[in-house]
């Protein structure tokens, strides 16, 4: 792995700057292709510092309801890997800056055959990847390929991942640590800040990696709260939900950039 990613350079970045990033995701064509460009198009504008894609999938079981329903919207208009890596080049034309992590589970990766995918994602420009349903013992799989050729594997850790099981988590992960707050799935109900920058503070004695804390964050206030003491703030069902709650695509696009614009206000100004 390269000691000059984009993604460490933004992080180093923002920590000159004392201030977390924010993390924002969205699924790739959701609803459909064109407004779902144009949403990833207006992310780094908007205020994201590091953007998160997801790969639609049809059984993403760690994914809450929300995320669920924007996969099965993005299938149903015809979304594949193909047009996904096709999107992150298209924001690679007009952003060379902006970290993008692909987020989702082996499957279609497996399908698209790994090297091809590694390949193609790293031509694309592709940062990073979450892929939530490979443990640590399957690095050999994906994450140990991902880093030859210079795509920072992203690994999540939980409350219950315990001092046993934390040093093979950290082992291969690089670019950030994604801490999932909560159990259950994406979009539950976030635990209190103090338990979760208890825990946060538990991690970072382990290690010197960014720690980005996402699950559960819809809010500026609970944004910026958390924007106190991690390194990311990781934002996703909200902003599904923009997209799913809109009259028209145009709308769901307006939305999410709107939110995410007051997140990043939020965190910007949180310490």
């Amino acid at each position: 792995m390269t000691t000059n990613s984009r993604m460490q350079r933004r992080f180093a970045a923002l920590k000159d700057e004392n201030r977390a990033a924010l993390v924002t995701f969205t699924t790739a064509g959701d609803p459909n292709y064109e407004h779902s460009l144009n949403t990833l198009l207006g992310l780094p504008g908007a205020g994201a510092d590091v953007i998160e894609l997801g790969m639609p999938f049809t059984d993403p079981m760690a994914d809450g309801a929300a995320i669920q329903l924007g996969s099965q919207r993005a299938l149903a208009n015809g979304q594949n890997m193909v047009k996904t890596l096709q999107m992150v080049r298209e924001l690679r034309k007009q952003d060379q800056d902006t970290p993008l992590v692909l987020m989702g589970y082996y499957n279609p990766i497996y399908r698209y055959g790994v090297d091809t995918f590694l390949k193609e994602a790293a031509d694309a420009g592709v940062d990073g990847l979450i892929v939530v349903d490979l443990p640590p013992e399957h690095d050999d799989e994906l994450c140990v390929p991902a880093a030859a050729v210079g795509i920072h594997f992203i690994r999540l850790a939980t409350p219950t991942t315990d001092a046993k099981r934390l040093p093979g988590v950290l082992a291969n992960t690089s670019g950030f640590l994604y801490y999932v707050s909560s159990t259950g799935v994406t979009g539950a109900a976030a635990p209190t800040p103090e338990k979760v920058q208890r825990e946060v503070e538990v991690i970072r004695a382990h290690t010197d990696i960014p720690i980005g804390v996402g699950f559960g964050i819809r809010t500026p206030e609970q944004a910026a709260r958390i924007a106190q003491f991690a390194d990311g703030v990781v934002v996703g069902s909200a902003l599904v939900d923009c997209i799913a709650g809109a009259q028209t695509p145009e709308a769901g696009t307006a939305a999410v950039l709107s939110l995410v614009s007051e997140l990043s206000s939020a965190i910007r100004t949180a310490r």
